[in-house]
């Protein structure tokens, strides 16, 4: 049986001041989560696909952690919603995560995702 963990994951941008309009959301930049975990997210093609790499702090593995790779895709509205799924480089485990992008009240972007990890297992039962 797959187990499924939503877990509502706050990513704040971690760079300064940001110079975009109050309503749009641009996922292109490093964020860094309540938990310490942080993400880099390069340039956006014209169909909304990117790539970037992922750091988690947070792993129940004897493995030393290391950063790891991602892909996603976005649609190219003002507050988008995406997804995006990370291969981890010091595990057989792959995680997807979805969410939007918001522009707060304050102008600070923050994204509203939930994820799901699969682990490897050596058998179906």
């Amino acid at each position: 049986m797959v187990q499924v963990t939503p877990f509502l994951l706050l990513l704040n941008l971690a760079l300064g001041a940001h110079s975009i309009s109050e309503e749009k959301c641009n996922l292109v930049g490093h964020w860094t989560n309540d938990l310490g975990s942080n993400m880099t997210i390069q340039a956006l093609d014209k169909n909304g696909n990117f790539s970037g790499l992922y750091n988690t702090s947070v792993a129940s593995t004897p493995n030393k952690i290391k950063v790891s790779p991602l892909l996603g895709s976005q649609h190219l509205t003002d507050q988008p919603t995406f997804g995006f799924t990370v291969n981890w480089s010091f595990r057989d485990n792959i995680t997807v995560f979805m969410g939007q992008c918001f522009v707060d009240e304050d102008g600070k972007e923050v994204l509203k995702t939930m994820w799901l990890l699969r682990s490897h297992m050596d058998n179906q039962k």
